[in-house]
């Protein structure tokens, strides 16, 4: 017997928000916040991501605002930078990704770090004013603070710090909420990914559900 299933995408979309909605406790989000933890839970499909997501105050409008202002994106990982969706992008913003850039492999040995964390180095010129989202990396998380430690270094908007893993995610995203540089969210411990990452950033980037 053949497989029976809901083949319009609109209602599958539909019914997938109502669903969040339904069982998911987002009480404690503003209005703005609200749709990017939808969002975020949908990419994982988890019910149950809310209770690790944190904001500090004002982020949503804040980060939404640079962006409608035409800040430019800036993504640790290809994964990140590819599945953000440009046609929600409000202002044609420029999508950043430096770490398959040639010279970053030597870097990284230089620095006695990581690809992902030398690859952050190459920011600078583009980082003032812009959004950040790490969703892979925690050693990039890590540099990104270590740099905005200097008081010279180009400020970002805001950053979506969500690194996923067993080895320094928590910690990286722990050190980001505790004393953000810039206006922050994340996803508490070892949970996030690219996928929460980028639905947070789509979510930021259009007012429609």
């Amino acid at each position: 017997m053949p497989h029976t299933f809901e083949t319009d995408g609109r209602k599958i979309y539909q019914q997938s928000f109502a669903m969040i909605r339904a069982e998911a406790d987002l009480s404690r989000f503003s209005e703005e916040e609200n749709g990017v933890v939808t969002r975020m839970i949908h990419a994982a499909g988890m019910v149950g991501l809310e209770c690790h997501v944190l904001f500090t105050p004002g982020m949503a409008i804040v980060a939404r605002a640079a962006l409608e202002a035409g800040a430019p994106i800036l993504c640790d990982v290809r994964m990140v930078s590819e599945g953000i969706t440009r046609s929600r992008l409000p202002a044609n913003n420029t999508v950043i990704c430096t770490l398959n850039d040639c010279g970053v492999p030597e870097l990284a040995a230089k620095m006695g770090t990581t690809r992902s964390a030398a690859a952050i180095e190459l920011w600078r010129p583009d980082l003032a004013g812009a959004v950040v989202a790490i969703g892979n990396a925690p050693t990039a998380l890590f540099h990104l603070l270590n740099m905005l430690e200097d008081p010279s270094c180009p400020r970002p908007a805001a950053i979506v710090g969500c690194p996923v893993g067993f080895v320094g995610a928590a910690e990286s995203k722990d050190a980001l909420i505790s004393n953000p540089p810039a206006p922050a969210l994340i996803v508490e411990g070892r949970l996030g990914g690219s996928a929460i990452t980028v639905a947070a950033i789509n979510a930021l980037a259009s007012r429609k559900e």
